[in-house]
């Protein structure tokens, strides 16, 4: 089932669900940790399950005669693969993400055609991020710069066009879209009106609905949720919650995803005595954002859990889903 048929059956319904985000596993590891942090939720009947794409890394290495050389390595590859390994074990949708970044337009082509096979219906379409270590995004000399144009290649696959410009007239691809929004605008843009005009361009590309970052706020995300109709974004918002977990968070979740902490959040967070503690301040805070935002009318809360699912479950349970 496509994601946007989840989310309108949940709407018709009046039965809101959450759906959340895993990582593939460390390359060489198994599947055991993915398949355990999914057994803990799966009694909760998740409405999906996202698993995210990893950009390549560079990794130097002496050589014999002393000399460096430098190779290209993927810490964590395999994101096709582990998502038909969940779907084929519990027979949830999967969400793939697709990334610009590292990939040709035929990497790209590739990867579809092979989620195709597997009878992947959904994917999450994103630039990406820039190369670790590096200052800015560079794209591949041969692929996007932005992530409208992948969609836009989705969007053509599923018309029958092929990169090369030769129709396949006997199978089109039937996927569906989601693409990322930032309520607290992306690093990387000048205002949140830029901000907003690009998600515009992902969604008038063909994007169905659009997941969006970790934010704190239930307010904020109601409010960009509020905009995005206001300005003809015509596409269904999953806020995106994560819950605290370490006290650590607070200075690497601002840096690391440019969000803003509410300040009664940071204190609770700072008076506890240890992360226990913190994860439990966690639960709480996301339960309140949940409630607000349930209240709202918003379909499908969305979990990044770094495949750390516990506090979820908790927090599952504490909204009665």
């Amino acid at each position: 089932m496509k994601v946007i048929d989840i989310i309108n059956t949940a709407k018709a319904n009046g039965k809101p669900r959450f759906s959340f985000e895993l990582l593939p596993p460390l390359k060489g590891d198994g599947l055991e940790k993915i398949f355990g942090a999914i057994d803990r939720l799966m009694p909760y009947d998740p409405a999906f399950i996202n698993v995210t794409c990893h950009r390549e890394e560079i990794k130097y290495t002496e050589r014999p005669d002393g000399l460096i050389q430098k190779h290209i390595v993927r810490r964590r590859p395999g994101t096709t693969g582990v998502c038909a390994a969940i779907k084929q074990k519990y027979g949830i949708e999967v969400v793939p993400h697709l990334i610009c970044g590292g990939q040709t337009k035929y990497d790209i082509e590739d990867t579809l055609i092979d989620m195709d096979f597997l009878g992947i219906q959904n994917v999450l379409a994103l630039r990406g991020d820039a190369m670790p270590g590096a200052s800015r995004f560079v794209p591949h000399k041969e692929g996007h710069a932005h992530a409208d144009a992948l969609v836009q290649q989705v969007m053509e696959m599923n018309k029958g066009n092929f990169i090369d410009g030769e129709p396949n007239t006997h199978h089109k691809t039937d996927f569906c879209v989601g693409v990322a929004g930032y309520p607290e605008k992306h690093v990387e843009s000048p205002n949140s009106l830029t901000d907003l005009g690009y998600l515009k361009q992902k969604v008038d590309a063909g994007a169905e609905y659009i997941a969006t970052q970790i934010c704190y706020d239930a307010d904020t995300l109601i409010a960009f949720r509020d905009k995005c109709a206001d300005l003809g974004i015509n596409a269904e918002v999953l806020p995106g919650l994560k819950p605290f977990a370490t006290k650590t968070q607070l200075t690497v979740l601002p840096q690391t995803f440019a969000v803003d902490l509410p300040q009664q959040l940071v204190e609770k967070v700072m008076a506890c005595s240890d992360n226990d503690d913190v994860k439990k301040v966690g639960v709480e805070w996301a339960i309140m954002q949940g409630e607000k935002l349930l209240k709202a009318g918003f379909p499908i809360l969305h979990f990044y859990t770094m495949t750390r699912t516990q506090q979820v479950e908790d927090i599952v349970k504490g909204l009665g889903m």
